[in-house]
């Protein structure tokens, strides 16, 4: 079972697992939701990758993940479109890598939520060792 516990009092909201807890609202160092919405999909989108990296026995490269999207201007504001910049530094097989990010996003549960309501795209970024 997914749990997390949210506080609201006027000095201060929480999001809360067994594991963590972080700062909600806009105050400095809080999350919006949406930043929450954008970071789980960025958290989701790179386990699903190591996963399918992992079982092709690929090397696991450092990446980093920058998630950028648009709200709708009208009521509901859901998401429009959705990009996710994958940026891979090392030595990989670039065809193979580019295949493993598409099937990272075909399995990826919270890529496939958002895809729902928002126009979903990736595109990849490979800098090798320097």
């Amino acid at each position: 079972m997914l749990k997390v516990v949210t506080n609201y009092t006027p000095e201060r909201s929480t999001l809360e697992t067994d594991r963590a807890v972080i700062e909600l609202g806009s105050k400095a160092g809080a999350f919006y939701p949406y930043d929450l919405l954008l970071g789980a999909l960025s958290s989701c989108f790179y386990a699903t990758l190591h996963d399918i990296l992992g079982k092709r026995k690929e090397t696991v490269p450092a990446i980093e993940i920058i998630v950028t999207g648009e709200k709708r201007k009208e009521v509901p504001t859901t998401l429009e479109w959705v990009n996710l910049e994958i940026s891979v530094t090392g030595e990989v097989d670039q065809k193979q890598f580019q295949r493993s990010v598409d099937l990272a996003a075909k399995y990826c549960s919270i890529h496939e939520t958002i895809s729902k309501v928002a126009k979903m795209s990736h595109e990849v970024i490979f800098n090798p060792y320097q």
